[in-house]
């Protein structure tokens, strides 16, 4: 970061690359000033606005929830619209982006999520209602809310995906992000079909075959905990008989506010 009068500026180096046109991927350096509060979307959009207007990136709400903007800064994933540009400077006072790893570059930092959202729908991401369903509400205790682990936080990002060394190798596991909402579907009381879900993520693209390197947790810019989800999944792979049991008991009493019984032990498998 060098200083421009009062205003300091900063280097940002950004990986480009248009399949139509190049070979192989190059590096391309813009200088912007560093102004107080501005975000790393703040700088791509100067950048891109009034220096170079082929730079290519993709972002939506800029609040951090829609999960566009993901991409890889300074070696780690994150979202760029809620990063400060000064909060991540290099030591030689550089930012660095890249797009996100293991996907395919469609220009610059805008990537291919086509397998992303393949393998986001095989787990059948949507509640399955049971026949029963209440007149009013379905009454849910805070035990079973607190299992859920803040999992329906999940915003899509593809930040835990595209930092998980198992998908680096091979495309066939359907990756954290997508046994996330599996989680979530599994232990959520409303769903009434935990034991077919949980046969499903039995075979080989499903919970054993992540190898638990925790890529996915740093990489999480909500402070979710996908590895955690999957040790439960894994714990209720085994005894998934049981707890389609107390499901379908759990289920009689969805227009009841009392506190869950049978299913409680089973949800502790991932502590």
């Amino acid at each position: 970061m060098t200083t421009n009068g009062s205003v300091p500026t900063v280097t940002i180096r950004i990986q480009r690359f248009n399949p139509d046109v190049d070979k192989k991927p190059y590096w391309q350096e813009f200088t912007v000033k560093a102004t107080q509060g501005k975000t790393i979307l703040d700088a791509l959009h100067e950048i891109k606005e009034e220096q170079d207007g082929s730079v290519t990136f993709r972002r939506s709400c800029r609040h951090a929830i829609c999960g566009s903007c993901a991409a890889n800064v300074n070696g780690r994933n994150m979202l760029i619209c809620d990063a400060p540009l000064r909060d991540h400077l290099d030591r030689k006072g550089r930012v660095t982006l890249r797009p996100l790893p293991y996907l395919p570059v469609i220009k610059d930092l805008v990537v291919d999520r086509t397998t992303f959202w393949e393998q986001y729908l095989r787990v059948r991401p949507w509640l399955i209602p049971p026949d029963n369903i209440p007149e009013k509400e379905f009454r849910v205790s805070p035990e079973e809310v607190a299992a859920l682990r803040n999992a329906e936080r999940c915003i899509m990002c593809g930040a835990c995906y595209s930092s998980c060394q198992v998908i680096a190798l091979t495309k066939e596991y359907i990756g954290p992000h997508a046994l996330l909402k599996a989680f979530l579907r599994v232990l959520d009381p409303r769903d009434s079909a935990p034991r077919e879900r949980l046969e499903d993520l039995d075979r080989g693209d499903g919970v054993y075959r992540c190898h638990t390197i925790f890529n996915c947790i740093d990489a999480c810019p909500k402070g979710l905990n996908p590895t955690a989800a999957i040790e439960t999944l894994r714990k209720l792979v085994i005894k998934r008989v049981a707890f389609e049991e107390a499901r379908r008991e759990r289920q009689r009493r969805l227009d009841q506010p009392i506190e869950v019984v049978g299913e409680a032990p089973l949800l502790s498998g991932g502590e």
